[in-house]
């Protein structure tokens, strides 16, 4: 009898664990990337009337989806933007043992406390109104931005606390109907299956040699953003012909803004 009931109770495991892989592959069959090779622009800072030809946008989830393309909505998934700390409950941004909070000093951002899966959850649960938001305002896709806070962290963050996090961040945008990029952090790039990631948005690749591991691990699925000349030169000799490539000015502004740039392969 108790090697029925053992037998039985691995049965059920098995079985469970057998639909909740039917699941998430069936979640994932519902989702379409960003078509490769599609002429791209960069828009997160200020949006803008797409140049012409432009079949893909990624755009701040605050701005609305332009019409009639594929639209990624960017979200800062990983650190608090300036100005909205008091929009976090306090004890979720990432403090050092003196109590002082870990800032991301280049765009003075605080991280957010990904140590515990409680605090995980707590935090997907508001980032995951964003990306509800993002859906419901037509976008395609959604790029969390940030995946790499862990190594600015002061070694309080780990590798697989990013990993956990952006799991279940990505298992809700499946949920939405909504495909989810990989933002840079291309020693994570192999990952990208277990986490359930379905193109990579590769900031300076070119300008760093990297492009090359994102397309071993995304296929053509791979968006990339240079901010320099030389960057687009590299990135466009060696993939212009299967990826999309742009060169945009480090403030992403807008037409006859000043230092405005983009430019394609």
């Amino acid at each position: 009898m108790r090697r029925l009931l053992l037998a039985g109770l691995a049965a059920a495991v098995a079985g469970a664990a057998l639909v909740t892989v039917l699941n998430r592959r069936d979640a994932e069959a519902a989702v379409t990337p960003p078509p490769a090779h599609a002429s791209f622009d960069y828009q997160i800072g200020s949006p803008y009337t797409p140049p012409d030809g432009v079949q893909v946008v990624s755009r701040d989830r605050a701005a609305d989806a332009a019409d009639g393309l594929y639209n990624i909505c960017y979200v800062n998934a990983f650190q608090v933007q300036p100005g909205e700390q008091g929009q976090w409950d306090a004890d979720l941004l990432l403090r050092d043992a003196a109590g002082n909070l870990v800032i991301d000093e280049e765009w003075d951002e605080p991280l957010l406390d990904l140590r515990t899966e409680d605090k995980r959850d707590r935090i997907a649960a508001k980032v995951n109104g964003w990306i509800d938001g993002c859906a419901t305002s037509g976008y395609q896709a959604v790029e969390p931005d940030n995946y790499d806070s862990y190594t600015r962290s002061k070694d309080l963050l780990t590798a697989e606390h990013a990993k956990a996090y952006l799991t279940a961040l990505a298992a809700h945008a499946h949920s939405k109907n909504l495909a989810i990029g990989q933002k840079n952090t291309v020693e994570l790039a192999g990952d990208r299956e277990a986490v359930g990631l379905d193109f990579a948005v590769a900031e300076e690749c070119g300008e760093w040699d990297e492009c090359g591991e994102y397309v071993e691990a995304f296929g053509d699925n791979v968006i990339v953003i240079e901010y320099t000349e030389a960057g687009l030169r590299t990135a466009c000799a060696g993939f212009g012909d299967t990826v999309s490539i742009v060169q945009r000015d480090r403030d992403v502004s807008a037409p006859g803004e000043p230092g405005y740039v983009r430019q394609v392969c």
